[in-house]
């Protein structure tokens, strides 16, 4: 064997020093804890990374889903303020409001009324509809585009209609309520103002007393006969009361053909005059005195449905300031004949 060889086999089998025991545990330990401050520091990076990806997703949401969420708002305000409603489910007597002036710009309007009959009569759950009127009449045209769409619906939808008034039902509304099959009228409530009215603005003294006077040509001599800024002639005055005559004559006609046998006999009911719920009833002008929650809940024994129409709050589908003005000038200078 050489030398050099007999060393290593030295130099291999030295036996290694052993650790003592509690030296081994520290390293143990001191490994174990830095295992767990490892995995604590990846689990609050973890949940660091996860609480970034929240508020990041929130704030998301808060840009892209908050305008999402305000348009749906405004949308289903839009829609109530129209007078869009979910339902009726369930059987139900459905209320239409005939309430305030009538007229093409009121809110009593044929255009804002009709298409609330419609969906009134076209649904199957609307056992009865009932026309709650508060109106003290207004345009003869109007009401007339109301009633005769009661009539059509009537055919198409075979359905009670009863009108029932509540503090006034006067002149055009009066009018209205003689197509309902039965028409109720609280005890307090005012009926009738059967006729006509036409009362323009006379203007032609208070300009004439500053040196002012208008010039009217007309291809006939009573074409400009409403004009308030021209003298007022006898033929004037003899047409503008046949008018309004005719009118009444009208409006008279049709009291008797809706009300008929049930007319009192020998009493003038065209004089313009209204009557509380009782005398009225006892007139023939209505069938029963009472209030609308009493006739439903009597007569039907179901929930009742508001079709509307509601108040328009929105400025979009009011009616402004400039609304109001042009219609007050077109007042002044066209007077449309009114049942009264």
């Amino acid at each position: 064997m050489q030398p050099h060889d007999s060393a290593a086999a030295g130099i291999a089998s030295t036996p290694q020093p052993d650790l003592p025991p509690n030296v081994l545990l520290e390293l143990v330990r001191e490994m174990r804890g830095q295992r767990e401050s490892f995995d604590h520091g990846q689990r609050l990076a973890a949940a660091e990374r996860k609480s970034e990806r929240r508020w990041r997703m929130l704030f998301q949401a808060l840009v892209f889903g908050m305008p999402v969420l305000l348009g749906i708002l405004y949308f289903l305000f839009f829609l109530s303020s129209t007078g869009f409603r979910w339902g009726p489910f369930g059987d139900v007597v459905g209320i239409v409001r005939i309430e305030g002036a009538i007229g093409s710009n009121e809110h009593a309007s044929a255009e804002a009324i009709v298409p609330l009959l419609e969906k009134a009569f076209a649904n199957v759950n609307v056992k009865a509809v009932i026309l709650s009127i508060d109106s003290p009449g207004g345009a003869p045209v109007e009401s007339e585009r109301i009633y005769t769409a009661i009539g059509s619906l009537k055919k198409k939808h075979p359905k009670p209609v009863v009108a029932v008034i509540n503090n006034i039902g006067a002149s055009a509304a009066f009018m209205i309520a003689l197509h309902a099959d039965k028409i109720v009228a609280g005890k307090y409530s005012l009926v009738g103002s059967i006729g006509a009215i036409m009362a323009p603005w006379q203007f032609d003294r208070a300009i004439a007393k500053v040196d002012v006077s208008q010039r009217v040509y007309a291809s006939g001599k009573l074409k400009a006969f409403l004009n308030p800024f021209t003298p007022v002639t006898p033929e004037v005055d003899s047409k503008a009361q046949r008018l309004v005559d005719q009118l009444g004559l009208a409006f008279l006609d049709e009291v008797k053909a809706k009300r008929g046998a049930r007319l009192k006999q020998g009493v003038d009911v065209a004089t313009g005059e209204v009557w509380p719920g009782p005398e009225a009833k006892e007139l023939g002008l209505v069938d029963a005195v009472g209030t609308i929650d009493e006739y439903v809940a009597a007569n039907y024994g179901v929930r009742a449905y508001d079709f509307g129409p509601t108040n328009q709050s929105m400025p979009l589908l009011g009616r402004t300031l400039q609304d109001v003005l042009v219609g007050a000038a077109q007042r002044l200078s066209h007077v449309v004949p009114e049942v009264r």
